[in-house]
């Protein structure tokens, strides 16, 4: 039975539906080489099930959760949730984990690890240090997506011009994502470049690049009274990253914790076939028997919306 938060929490609006693309068109969009990062590529209707939906969610989280851990336990925590994939994040908060990556295991390292947990490796969190300093490491682990932010906010008038300034200043790092098997996203945040739905429309109108996309963090959203529906259908095959993360206080940030029915979110999700993890996501760090209880808590309520599907 679906999770009581399921029929609960906020109404979203905006689940208009979109075709389903089939292997080889879902190959062409998203120019995918390093299809681990996403987690293989999403399979299309056959002839007796079509019209169902059949797209799969997938799970992963982030290190910061356990920054307090070092990087092998955090993978370890990680895996006995029952998370598939990881999201490695830089130093923001003092996070120690990618730059111990960087400095102390390398690829091979990280590889080792992740093979002895049984975890794919989703994303680098970059928004500190920077994509170019882990770009090789990244690539050389396999390829996966790198997130980070946009710059500052504009005036409504100059927002095109801004941004097609914003993704042209991207092109280095987009070849080097490209040199690399990565794919760069763009996260959106309260008073910043990217931040309204208009601002994800004027992105994806002006990116005409396979590896850089965005990532969407519904937490802002909710700040402006934004439909996170509405955004994740703008964004389309240009969602590279996906936060199920809602506006709250302390654990109730995470879903599941929260009053959020996500429900909309993860039909919206579906209806883009959208080909990333479904990352849980809060800011703020408590033990590490509260959150991996909270995140148990968000596991269960996220796959039981999606067994809604």
């Amino acid at each position: 039975m679906r999770n009581e938060l399921c029929s609960r929490g906020l109404s979203e609006t905006g689940r208009q539906s979109e075709g389903l693309l089939n292997r080889r068109g879902f190959l062409q969009a998203a120019g995918l080489g390093a299809l681990s990062a996403f987690g293989g590529p999403v399979p299309a209707a056959s002839a007796k099930s079509k019209g169902k939906k059949e797209w799969p969610m997938r799970l992963s989280t982030s290190t910061i959760h356990f920054m307090q851990l070092p990087i092998e336990q955090a993978c370890e925590q990680i895996a006995k949730l029952g998370f598939e994939a990881v999201d490695i994040w830089s130093a923001h908060n003092n996070c120690p984990h990618l730059d111990d990556v960087l400095k102390r295991l390398g690829p091979d390292g990280l590889k080792n690890l992740l093979a002895k947990h049984k975890l794919k490796l989703f994303a680098f969190s970059v928004y500190s240090g920077g994509y170019k300093r882990y770009a090789e490491l990244l690539g050389k682990v396999g390829g996966g997506v790198a997130v980070r932010g946009s710059s500052g906010a504009v005036k409504p008038g100059e927002l095109t011009s801004k941004m097609k300034q914003f993704v042209e200043s991207l092109k280095p790092l987009v070849e080097l994502a490209e040199e690399n098997k990565s794919y760069l996203a763009i996260e959106n945040h309260g008073n910043a470049l990217l931040s309204t739905l208009d601002s994800f429309k004027a992105f994806v109108d002006i990116n005409k690049s396979r590896h850089l996309g965005l990532a969407l963090a519904p937490y802002h959203l909710q700040g402006i009274n934004a439909s996170v529906p509405d955004a994740i259908k703008i964004c389309g095959k240009q969602l590279l990253f996906f936060y199920a993360w809602q506006r709250a206080a302390a654990n109730e940030q995470l879903p599941g914790v929260g009053p959020t029915d996500m429900t909309p979110w993860i039909e919206a999700l579906a209806k883009i076939r959208y080909r990333g993890y479904v990352n849980p996501f809060m800011h703020g760090h408590p033990d590490t028997e509260v959150m991996s209880a909270n995140l148990a808590k968000s596991r269960d309520y996220l796959k039981d919306c999606g067994s809604s599907e």
